[in-house]
């Protein structure tokens, strides 16, 4: 899952952005931002919106189609509708999240905002944001001086990750830092 927090009432992520319609009856293409699309879009969902004007909206029927997802929801009925949720975020309460029973699994929020730091305790900056890419999980970390650095989410690279503390630990190869 990639994150997202509206300013305001409970903490939310984001699980899907409305593409554009797909056919003439109402049906709306999503870039899928979660890892368990069928739970989540699964018929009767009920998910939040951003903007918040736009929702929430109910799943009415969900389905893959040429490899990308494609909902109908309640209400929506023709392409005109469609067309008015395009980028419209879809969201879901932090606490309707499953918990996690591995020890090495996390979900995205719950990296976002930790400190970075090297075994030493030597600052190295804030996760920002956790890239989901084809060769693997990438920590964004920003750096004081405002550039990013991207470490593969991976134990050799990573091997301390303490939510509770606030802090991840990084190993990068030689020469990837300059502090």
């Amino acid at each position: 899952m990639l994150p997202g927090t509206p300013d305001a009432g409970p903490r939310q992520l984001v699980v899907a952005r409305i593409g554009r319609p797909h056919g003439v009856s109402g049906e709306l293409t999503i870039e899928v931002r979660t890892d368990d699309p069928d739970d989540r879009f699964a018929p009767g969902a009920v998910l939040a919106t951003e903007p918040t004007e736009r929702g929430p909206v109910t799943i009415a029927r969900s389905f893959v189609q040429g490899g990308r997802w494609v909902l109908a929801l309640d209400g929506v009925g023709d392409r005109a509708a469609a067309e008015t949720l395009r980028d419209t975020l879809l969201l879901v309460d932090v606490d309707q999240l499953p918990p996690i029973t591995d020890a090495d699994e996390f979900y995205d929020h719950q990296l976002v905002g930790l400190r970075a730091r090297l075994g030493d305790g030597t600052a190295v900056g804030v996760v920002r944001d956790v890239v989901h890419g084809p060769a693997g999980d990438l920590l964004a970390i920003e750096r004081e001086a405002g550039s990013e650095l991207l470490v593969p989410f991976r134990a050799d690279m990573v091997p301390t990750v303490d939510v509770e503390a606030g802090y991840v630990e990084v190993r990068p190869p030689e020469g990837l830092l300059e502090l």
